[in-house]
């Protein structure tokens, strides 16, 4: 009977023994898998392991991105605020600030602001020309110096455009907030107008738009009420430089009911049409001695009006330009021939201007 039962107990054992070897195989060869699969998964992923450089030797470190990788697309939340200039026509410049990525390298990731000379500089690479490329160009500029220097293999660089300084509209002239207005994509004439805080009360609606590289410039006659006509409202690209001049004043001084400076917006004044806006002339106002008083190249000249026959219909008005001073003497007061000139002028400086709307 005992030996029944030890015979039983070695039999037991020897299951055990059995069992506990099976298992320290399956955990060995599982653990052998796993860490083949990570291997593997480093290997591709292009993490290299580093080894101890030798004495006296230089070290160049190399990162290998993947063959043919595919760089993850931006999404609408994330698009960068040059979206809208990703066309590859508009050209980079001084003053731009650039955010440069290469893919699986965030080490690479940077921002620059292109120099005064279109220089940026980069790590690795040094200073890059990037100025008149295109976004696409500088791409491809930065990826050649990046792989013939031994810095990355296969690289992948991507360019955004924070700031696109050099590609601003400048606003010049009568507006509210005249000064450079940056990212002008799918703005029109209006929409850039109404950033500059709009048209001052001298403004005249003759404005000029200066397009970078061409020498034509742009004029555009706008009507007083911009919802009339909307052919004047182009289309702004960037480098664009618009120029708002200042209206024309014509200065009606002298006997009249009312002497002011006329700020005449669009269109043209005549003589009579001056003197309705000024109150007309007064009782004692001296009609055969009206003058224009007009600056020449030469210098101040004056033209001698029959007022009178005017008024009569019996002698043409007479149309009247910029800076022109319609004077109208006293009667009873004689002014001297030499002295025309100088009082028309003195007076013409402290008249109050109104806008004429012709």
């Amino acid at each position: 009977m005992a030996s029944g039962a030890s015979s039983l107990t070695c039999t037991g054992r020897a299951f055990f023994l059995v069992v506990t070897s099976f298992f320290l195989l399956v955990c060995g060869a599982t653990a052998q898998q796993t860490s083949t699969a990570q291997a593997a998964q480093s290997t591709q992923s292009g993490e290299v392991t580093a080894r101890p450089p030798q004495t006296g030797q230089a070290t160049v470190t190399v990162i290998e991105t993947p063959t043919n990788p595919a760089p993850p697309q931006a999404s609408a939340a994330n698009s960068p605020k040059d979206a809208p200039n990703s066309s590859g026509t508009v050209k980079l410049g001084p003053g731009d600030l650039i955010e440069l990525n290469v893919y699986n390298v965030p080490e690479l990731t940077t921002k620059a602001r292109v120099s005064n000379n279109g220089d940026v500089y980069l790590p690795l690479v040094d200073y890059v020309h990037l100025a008149d490329l295109t976004q696409e160009e500088a791409q491809a500029v930065i990826e050649k110096r990046l792989e013939e220097g031994g810095f990355v293999r296969n690289p992948h660089v991507t360019i955004f455009v924070d700031e696109a300084n050099s590609q601003g509209v400048t606003v010049l002239g009568e507006v509210t907030k005249p000064g450079v207005y940056a990212d002008p994509a799918d703005r029109k004439l209006y929409e850039v107008i109404s950033l500059a805080g709009g048209f001052t009360g001298s403004a005249a609606r003759k404005i000029a738009v200066i397009r970078r590289g061409q020498a034509d410039v742009i004029h555009i006659d706008l009507p007083r009420n911009l919802a009339d006509d909307v052919s004047g409202n182009i289309d702004v690209l960037p480098g664009d430089t618009i120029t708002v001049p200042k209206a024309p004043i014509i200065y009606v001084v002298g006997d009249v009911g009312r002497p002011s400076g006329l700020l005449v917006d669009n269109g043209q004044l005549t003589v009579l049409q001056a003197l309705a806006l000024a109150g007309g002339t007064n009782r004692t106002a001296k009609m055969g001695g009206a003058r224009i008083i007009r600056k020449g190249p030469t210098g101040m000249t004056e033209t001698r009006l029959k007022l009178k026959q005017m008024l009569e219909a019996k002698t043409p008005d007479v149309t009247l330009e910029a800076d022109d001073i319609l004077f109208v003497p006293v009667s009873a007061g004689r002014v001297a021939a030499a002295r025309t000139i100088e009082a028309a002028t003195a007076m013409a400086t402290a008249v109050t201007v109104y806008s004429v709307r012709p």
